[in-house]
């Protein structure tokens, strides 16, 4: 049976790579984190102020007069057509 000691010790330097750090990597740091969360505060504010505003939105919209009394008119001179 293989030595179980090799196999371990040929995991862990798979997992070495893993755990270096680049020095010339660019990470976005506290300071990226700090900037996306106000960004998102930002967002979220926008949006319930949106929802507030849509809400006072009244979508009916009120009947023309003018729509009405052209209908009537239509309907009179069917009649008069018809007898």
């Amino acid at each position: 049976m293989p030595d179980m000691s090799s196999s371990a010790a040929l995991a862990m330097t798979h997992l070495i790579p893993l755990a270096e750090v680049d020095e010339n990597k660019v990470t976005p740091g506290v300071l990226g984190f700090i900037v996306f969360a106000v960004m998102a505060l930002a967002v979220w504010g926008l949006m319930k102020s949106m929802s507030k505003q849509m809400n006072k939105v009244d979508f009916k919209e009120a009947p023309d007069p003018t729509a009405e009394s052209e209908s009537e008119a239509a309907a009179v001179e069917s009649k008069a057509k018809q007898g």
